[in-house]
């Protein structure tokens, strides 16, 4: 007696799966056409916003040396003059008024640098309050797009309807 018996190699496609194969190629390119669309509709909004990241960033940083340096007023009675800078953050000053309670390792671990890769400014006192720290801004002048502790909140939005006025 001989059985029969059916062998079924692995790699034979069912009748089921030769129908369902893989993607056309009318159906990739609709969906690289889509593709294509969407990403025509969201970079250009992406790249215009890294000059609003840099003042976000600025108005952050400003923010950061503000806490810093009410810190160092809380442990010393005063901020540090504006010839001791923001430096006072860093490292302890040797000028007078030398602070006596000044935190070992600083009230910074190093001094942030502006997104338009400049330093901040600081005054003691200030001409918006008791401190100024601020950046000059994308122009870099003065007067012209500053973002200082005393606008930080609006800044962003003026600056961005200053250079959309100004386009």
């Amino acid at each position: 007696m001989q059985s029969k018996t059916k062998v079924k190699l692995p790699y034979q496609p069912s009748t089921k799966q030769s129908k369902s194969r893989g993607f056309t190629l009318i159906e990739v390119m609709v969906v690289v056409v889509i593709l294509g669309i969407l990403a025509a509709m969201v970079v250009p909004k992406i790249m215009s916003r890294p000059d609003q990241a840099k003042i976000v960033k600025a108005q952050q940083d400003v923010m950061a040396i503000q806490g810093a340096l009410d810190l160092y007023k809380l442990d010393n009675g005063f901020y540090p003059t504006t010839d001791q800078g923001l430096a006072a953050l860093v490292k302890k000053p040797d000028s007078d008024p030398a602070p006596q309670s000044w935190k070992t390792g600083g009230y910074l671990q190093t001094l942030p640098i502006d997104p338009w890769n400049k330093p901040y400014q600081y005054l003691n006192p200030g001409v918006h309050g008791e401190v100024d720290i601020f950046s000059y801004g994308p122009t870099g002048k003065a007067g012209d797009s500053e973002i200082g502790n005393w606008n930080s909140g609006e800044n962003a939005q003026s600056s961005q309807n200053g250079k959309a006025a100004g386009t």
